[in-house]
């Protein structure tokens, strides 16, 4: 049986260090000591972008600790063209805020490279059912058919 696709969004990375989400903090800890063997990971170039603007040196240190102590792999750039515009037809339909761009680039990364799973402690604008649904009623619009699910480390910690 092949290993699962993830997709992770700067979230995760972050939870690791979350001071002010214990529970949340202990499960992405969790997730990354005992269970991310067990899958493929995946970021993208917006990942480390957003960690780049972290304006604490250390803190960046840090969160770059982790993709490389657990082997993140990073997702191609080749196209670039394609996933701007998947995450514009996001935006365009109301599924993620226009204000929120970078979030709809992580379910274009994760669409077009048919992730099997894009993780995110974003409950708000990414791992929630309903958005679910409607970033699948857009892919298969634009003709991805692959089954990207959209869900928190949570649903990941146990086998």
């Amino acid at each position: 049986m092949r290993r699962l696709r993830i997709y992770l969004d700067t979230s995760v990375i972050n939870f690791v260090f979350a001071n002010d989400a214990p529970d949340f903090r202990r499960a992405t800890i969790d997730f990354f000591e005992h269970h991310a063997h067990l899958y493929e990971l995946y970021i993208s170039g917006i990942v480390v972008l957003e960690i780049d603007r972290d304006p604490d040196p250390e803190h960046r240190r840090k969160l770059i600790s982790v993709l490389t102590k657990h082997h993140i792999n990073m997702l191609p750039d080749e196209d670039l063209d394609e996933i701007r515009r998947l995450a514009e037809r996001y935006i365009e339909k109301g599924v993620v805020p226009k204000a929120k761009m970078e979030d709809a680039l992580h379910v274009a990364y994760a669409t077009v490279h048919e992730m099997d799973l894009l993780l995110s402690w974003n409950f708000r604008h990414l791992a929630n059912v309903n958005k679910e649904a409607k970033i699948v009623a857009v892919n298969s619009e634009e003709g991805y058919r692959y089954p990207l699910r959209l869900t928190s480390p949570l649903e990941v910690l146990y086998e």
